[in-house]
């Protein structure tokens, strides 16, 4: 608290982007590993990305040390829009007292992230698709082969209008509002608890670090089935009007990739989520909190 808003919506912008910047090459293998396989069964495709420190390596071979730098612009995008607007709406829960009350902070976060969510939706859809994209003997998905991020969002509103820049946002809010409410209360209580125990001193960076590093965890468990849905659902072909070829939805999503892929198809690259999650939590509410004490 005691930071305004305005003020929380700048400084929840460019922490995102400041982790963004460091974490994209996970992000980039996380996107091929949920990709890998897409409605096959297990064992009967092949897996040209084997683990996340393979996977970084073969995209590399394919995509050159750029490539791991994939959707960067797009990336940042999301992640200024995404952030700056759940900082800034948690900001406001947190001055009108809601986050005192018995799960607040949760109900908070979980608002909060899918306000964000929607705001960012068209920047994550077109960091799915552009991060996607390699040659054809590694590529994995389908490919929408955008020339840039400003070709890619003409491109898209050309084809499906507005409506088509927030395909795939149903994906999106709940992926959001589960990563944001349990990262922001795991965040609040982890770096409340190592203080009260005297492990790291309160307002210190290894405090922060050590609550930001607890609420990774937690994010991954809980966040990666909505997001291996959610990179689906973005980069799914799609008819004339706009209507997936795969899934006609966030449900049928689930119920397809579950009888075909395995319940543990939900979970795919939830090596590379933890990588890039946990860091980027770290990173981002370690850079927003010590923006906010600035």
């Amino acid at each position: 608290g005691g930071v305004p808003p305005a003020i929380d919506l700048v400084l929840g912008a460019t922490a995102g982007c400041l982790a963004c910047f460091l974490t994209n090459p996970l992000e980039v293998v996380k996107t091929r590993l949920q990709l890998q396989g897409e409605l096959q069964p297990p064992g009967t495709y092949p897996r040209p990305y084997r683990g996340v420190l393979r996977a970084a390596v073969a995209v590399c071979r394919a995509d050159g040390l750029r490539g791991l730098q994939k959707g960067l612009a797009a990336g940042l995008l999301y992640q200024g829009l995404m952030n700056g607007v759940r900082f800034y709406c948690y900001s406001h829960a947190e001055d009108a007292g809601w986050t005192g009350y018995p799960g607040g902070t949760v109900a908070a976060g979980a608002v909060a992230g899918a306000v964000g969510a929607v705001v960012g939706s068209p920047a994550y859809l077109v960091k799915t698709h552009l991060q996607a994209q390699t040659v054809s003997a590694m590529a994995v998905g389908h490919q929408h082969n955008h020339e840039s991020i400003s070709s890619a969002f003409r491109s898209i509103y050309q084809q499906h209008g507005v409506v088509g820049l927030w395909r795939g946002v149903t994906g999106a809010v709940p992926r959001v509002a589960v990563g944001s409410a349990v990262q922001l209360a795991t965040f609040a209580s982890a770096k409340d608890w190592v203080c009260e125990r005297q492990w790291f001193r309160k307002g210190s960076w290894a405090a922060v670090l050590a609550g930001g590093m607890v609420s990774g965890v937690a994010v991954a468990v809980t966040m990666t089935p909505f997001d291996v849905i959610s990179t689906r659902l973005y980069n799914q072909p799609v008819d004339a009007d706009g209507t997936g070829k795969l899934y006609r939805g966030f449900l049928d999503c689930i119920l397809q990739i579950s009888s075909k892929e395995g319940l543990l198809g939900l979970y795919k690259g939830i090596g590379a989520v933890y990588l890039r999650l946990g860091p980027h939590t770290v990173l981002s509410l370690f850079f927003w909190d010590k923006l906010r004490n600035m």
